[in-house]
């Protein structure tokens, strides 16, 4: 069966070919919309503004003006590198005054809608300092 993509982290799959494939276009999407996020300004070759930078926020203070700046780095990115993507709202973890967490931890929910497939998903990227 033919794919769209490679699903990330390559893995090897001998039904597919070499690699295991995205076989759903909002599979793909979803797998797009995480290496944008993760990855940081500067990263990409022949693309320096290309990514969010997720990392780059862990150690930074938990304020409204931080989880605001994420929030709308996160939306300019989308607009601009998948433009096919709507933004519904970005929330994070830990939650504003909840700390039952380990420091050193930021996880951001992301909802959006792919219009195009009628389809409305979430993605939750957690990261820490380990």
């Amino acid at each position: 069966m033919s794919g769209l993509s490679p699903k990330y982290p390559l893995t090897y799959d001998g039904k597919d070919g070499f690699y295991t494939l995205n076989k759903e276009f909002n599979e793909m999407v979803q797998q797009n919309l995480k290496n944008l996020i993760l990855t940081s300004p500067g990263e990409r070759i022949m693309d320096s503004k290309f990514g969010v930078g997720l990392f780059n926020y862990l150690f930074e203070q938990d304020t409204i003006e931080v989880r605001q700046s994420l929030s709308e780095k996160i939306t300019e990115q989308v607009s601009l590198y998948m433009p096919f993507l709507e933004i519904n709202a970005v929330d994070f973890y830990p939650n504003e005054g909840n700390y039952e967490f380990q420091s050193n931890f930021l996880g951001v929910i992301i909802d959006y809608t792919i219009p195009a497939l009628g389809v409305d998903e979430q993605l939750e990227i957690m990261v820490s300092d380990f």
